[in-house]
């Protein structure tokens, strides 16, 4: 049973239930210790003046933040006790968002929040589906270990789910770290059709259990290897980049083995399919009855989302591309009928 790393209460307004929070990731990277290499002498850090060549307590420490020019303003770690933003044991949802708005770069930890006690769950369970059927995060600052964290709570099926987020300052803009970007030109054609078809062939549903951590295990095969006298087998280098003149030959090529791929299904039916949302796609172009279907059919998936932003489309966060071409031609089939 996992243990708790902070307690406190979670507000929506007048409405509050104590939660309790929880690591929801674990690490299985390989770990390794170190030695200097041809002896079995383990390496080890310590904390050593400079000047004096001598071991320090780790009570002796303290914190100096650099002036620049050998001078430094030194800080005793209750002073920073001491301005930290306060004790509060208390997340209050200032906001709600959509989702899609906080961008992946934003997102830093992953927690579960659940509720402190048997009798919180009504509370508990009535905040989450609230939360779940409106599809939004509700965005919140709390302290935790010295910190102030900016966080989005967002619903799960079964559980409160709390991410920490970087801070905007944190976050670095592109356009100033990168060496090279391309110019946003209007990009259309048959080879951004071609690019199109190739993401609807590969298209499936998210099942996380069908990826895992190729490098651990291969870690894992070299030191078995080792520890047995034998050798293991390197793997191939990255291919070569795709020659600007070659790309429609390249997509078309991508487009034909993802089709003759036709995986599986998942539910124990042989019968070869292509992945669903291809499927779906597919079925989009071939039922298609209408000029409208159509148009939605050549839309990209950000156009199909912001069209259904604008429908108040429920869930459609969750979709994919193919799921939001049904969505949005079922809701213009019933808006043009009535």
């Amino acid at each position: 049973m996992a243990r708790a790393i902070w307690n406190g209460v979670l507000t929506f307004g007048l409405v509050s239930v104590p939660v309790q929070l929880f690591t929801a990731t674990e690490d299985h990277r390989v770990h390794f210790r170190q030695f200097q290499r041809g002896t079995s002498n383990r390496i080890r850090y310590r904390r050593v003046n400079e000047a004096t060549g001598r071991e320090v307590d780790y009570n002796d420490i303290v914190k100096g933040y650099d002036l620049g020019g050998g001078d430094y303003v030194i800080v005793e770690p209750e002073e920073l006790d001491e301005i930290a933003p306060g004790k509060s044991r208390m997340i209050d949802i200032r906001g709600f968002v959509d989702l899609d708005q906080v961008e992946p770069v934003y997102f830093d930890r992953t927690y579960y929040l659940a509720p402190n006690g048997e009798e919180y769950t009504k509370v508990y369970e009535l905040l989450r589906t609230a939360l779940y059927e409106a599809n939004k995060a509700g965005i919140a600052t709390f302290v935790m270990r010295r910190k102030q964290h900016l966080v989005a709570l967002r619903a799960q099926e079964d559980v409160l789910v709390l991410h920490t987020l970087h801070w905007a300052d944190e976050v670095r803009d592109p356009h100033q770290e990168l060496p090279v970007l391309p110019e946003h030109t209007e990009t259309r054609g048959q080879e951004l059709d071609t690019a199109r078809q190739l993401i609807d062939a590969l298209s499936t549903d998210w099942h996380p259990e069908d990826y895992h951590d190729t490098y651990s295990e291969r870690v894992h095969e070299l030191i078995d290897a080792k520890a047995k006298g034998q050798q293991i087998i390197s793997e191939a280098g990255p291919p070569e980049a795709t020659n600007v003149i070659d790309l429609m030959q390249a997509l078309k090529r991508s487009v034909e083995n993802a089709r003759q791929a036709r995986p599986q299904s998942r539910g124990g039916d042989k019968t070869p399919s292509v992945p669903a949302a291809g499927k779906e796609a597919r079925k989009a172009r071939t039922d298609a009855g209408s000029d409208d279907r159509d148009d939605l059919v050549r839309m990209s998936k950000h156009e199909l989302y912001q069209r259904a932003r604008e429908r108040n489309i429920a869930g459609r966060s969750k979709m994919n591309r193919g799921q939001l071409i049904d969505a949005l031609a079922k809701t213009e089939s019933i808006a043009a009928a009535s």
